[in-house]
């Protein structure tokens, strides 16, 4: 890693333990620039948004929301940050271990997932995905490190997790993964199951998902997030493919050795950049235009991945998802 990079990673890992320590069981989305837990939302009436565009919000409700995909992208980071070297393996261990304890008590429960939706909470499939994501990085790291904890117990729920997931969350009738349990609609957020090493790419339940998500989910050669006509949302209106999405599409493809339909892709989401190289997070196809926050780093994360995954055969998709399956066992 790049001096400069790491002492960066180094940084943001130091900000994320003092941040989250202290508080495992009230774990936010989103905290302030100082680490404030008080994000409150409220709206701006007197003001209007791009073209008009309205309410226009300050804060943001999403930080009492409960989202379990945290819990499994925060403990993931932590690994990332201890196999990279960049701490000692005991650093976040104590904060790790309480992260977990909570967890363990809470993830059946429904929440607002990744896309923090404001239409009431649901047993998300990509939710309960991350929190067998969270169990799965513990377990290795404990293995790994030689670091204290329940293991047995932990494996134990990591299967629980994994056959609930496989149970509950996928359609027979659609042949893929869906958005909730016990529903048949797709979520783009589906895409990130191989990813992060819950199945393997080329198991024939991620290619069916991927098969699915783009026959359905696309517009003009791009993925939106979900239907918004299918998916409680909390919002009203239409919105623009969601270009994180795209990218987590190309990424599939070149998990799937399909290099040929992966690249131009990727190069297509480039040309959408604007003249200083910058993404928004949707894109209008039919405008054509950015849309959304602006820029957005999400798009411009996803954007460095596939590069990264398309360039080497090592990329950060086929790093992170060679991980152990809901037995331990490496696939």
């Amino acid at each position: 890693m790049h001096a400069g990079y790491q002492e960066e990673a180094q940084a943001w890992g130091a900000w994320l333990r003092r941040s989250v320590a202290g508080t495992p069981d009230q774990l936010q989305t989103l905290y302030g620039l100082a680490g404030e837990r008080w994000v409150a939302e409220w709206e701006v009436p007197w003001l209007a948004g791009y073209q008009g565009a309205h309410p226009v919000r300050i804060g943001n409700a999403a930080s009492t929301q409960l989202q379990l995909d945290v819990f499994g992208e925060l403990i993931d980071a932590l690994y990332q940050e201890v196999t990279l070297g960049l701490v000692r393996p005991s650093a976040s261990w104590p904060l790790q271990r309480a992260l977990v304890t909570h967890l363990e008590k809470v993830w059946e429960l429904p929440d607002e997932s990744i896309w923090e939706v404001r239409g009431g909470a649901q047993n998300f499939t990509f939710s309960k995905v991350m929190v067998w994501v969270a169990l799965d990085r513990v377990i290795r790291a404990a293995e790994s490190f030689h670091l204290p904890g329940p293991l047995e117990r932990w494996k134990a729920l990591r299967t629980r997790v994994h056959a609930t997931v496989c149970r509950e969350g996928y359609s027979e009738k659609r042949h893929s993964f869906v958005q909730y349990f016990g529903g048949d609609t797709l979520d783009a957020s589906l895409l990130l199951l191989p990813l992060v090493g819950f199945l393997p790419p080329e198991d024939p339940r991620i290619v069916g998902t991927v098969k699915a998500i783009g026959r359905d989910l696309m517009i003009d050669g791009l993925i939106r997030r979900y239907r918004t006509e299918e998916t409680q949302d909390g919002l009203s209106g239409n919105e623009g493919v969601f270009l994180a999405c795209s990218f987590w599409y190309v990424d599939n493809l070149v998990l799937q050795g399909r290099h040929q339909e992966a690249r131009p892709m990727f190069e297509r989401l480039l040309a959408l950049a604007n003249d200083v190289g910058l993404l928004a997070e949707e894109y209008d196809p039919v405008a054509p235009r950015q849309l959304g926050n602006f820029p957005q780093a999400f798009s411009h994360l996803a954007l460095i991945n596939s590069a990264l995954n398309l360039d080497t055969h090592a990329g950060p998709a086929a790093q992170r998802s060679c991980q152990s399956d809901d037995t331990g066992e490496e696939y």
